[in-house]
């Protein structure tokens, strides 16, 4: 028996509360990255992450994903599938499949099938990223981007563009201090 079926008969409780723990986490990565909320990002992830050789921590992980969203417009990530095999109380992997609608900086959109390979560990009682290593199925430009509608005015209208994410003060707040977008 593995270590994660093990887990799962002598704690059953325990892993019904750390899988969804652990799905919280990649959906919130999901929207936070969305909404621009990089230090909400950042604080998603083990304190002691490693960016690179010389960079870890929490700090240095917001000031990549801030650098990494210069590239980008709007991203709009739905988290589809995910895997989770708890190791123990504290550590798990998993597998998360996810389609990505990228706007780049040039306004042109793309849409990404992405898989992440996520190691997570508990810390403090939360569960945490400590590793998320981003694979890519394939990328190709969105045949009819959403760029140039008109206002939807939702409910009136089933079409055209909303106010995401727009009115999300985060998303104000990180534009407001890159205004390329």
């Amino acid at each position: 028996m593995s270590n994660a079926e093990s887990f799962k008969q002598s704690h059953p409780v325990d892993w019904l509360i750390a899988c969804e723990d652990i799905r919280q986490i990649a959906s919130r990565y999901a929207i936070y990255y969305g909404a621009r909320d990089t230090q909400k990002l950042a604080a998603l992830f083990i304190p002691e992450i490693k960016i690179t050789r010389q960079l870890s921590g929490t700090q240095a992980l917001k000031e990549s994903f801030d650098s990494q969203m210069h590239s980008l417009g709007r991203v709009i990530l739905q988290v589809n599938n995910h895997l989770i095999d708890i190791q123990d109380g504290d550590n798990a992997t998993g597998i998360v499949s996810c389609r990505g609608e990228i706007e780049d900086s040039q306004g042109a959109w793309i849409i990404h099938q992405i898989q992440y390979h996520d190691t997570y560990q508990r810390v403090n009682g939360d569960w945490l990223f400590a590793r998320r290593r981003h694979l890519l199925w394939y990328g190709h430009e969105m045949p009819n981007p959403p760029a140039g509608l008109d206002e939807a005015q939702w409910p009136i209208h089933q079409t055209g563009k909303g106010e995401l994410p727009e009115c999300l003060e985060s998303w104000q707040t990180w534009t407001a201090h890159n205004p390329a977008l």
